[in-house]
């Protein structure tokens, strides 16, 4: 099968508690999640919700496990990634990145991310 549908979250934004330091377990920090999933249509066209994956729950999804503190970001992204594939067994191949939009880096002027991609 050639054909796939890719389905995208992009620019999402949430403030969570992710990280190794005190600092961020204790305030926090923003994140910016891009998401993009992929899967073969099950027929020639898609004309419901039930042929497709809806954002709507897969946002529901990422807000449930931005929630849940991680250290590592590497962490975070490999967990969302299973969580969605539990919930949405027809994905084939999944890529999340996260981005930590104001790391407590001293002098760094920027972001730092983690991205991680999966094929089912």
């Amino acid at each position: 099968m050639n054909d796939q549908i890719t389905i995208e979250l992009k620019h999402i934004r949430f403030f969570g508690y992710h990280g190794v330091y005190p600092q961020e377990k204790k305030e926090g920090g923003e994140f910016e999640v891009n998401l993009s999933l992929s899967f073969h249509p099950v027929g020639k066209k898609i004309n419901s919700l039930d042929e497709t994956v809806n954002y709507e729950n897969l946002f529901e999804l990422l807000k449930t496990e931005m929630q849940t503190p991680r250290e590592l970001l590497e962490t975070l992204a490999m967990e969302i990634i299973e969580r969605i594939h539990e919930k949405f067994s027809r994905i084939k191949k999944a890529k999340i990145e996260i981005v930590k939009l104001k790391p407590p880096i001293e002098g760094l002027v920027g972001n730092v991310a983690t991205a991680y991609s999966k094929e089912f």
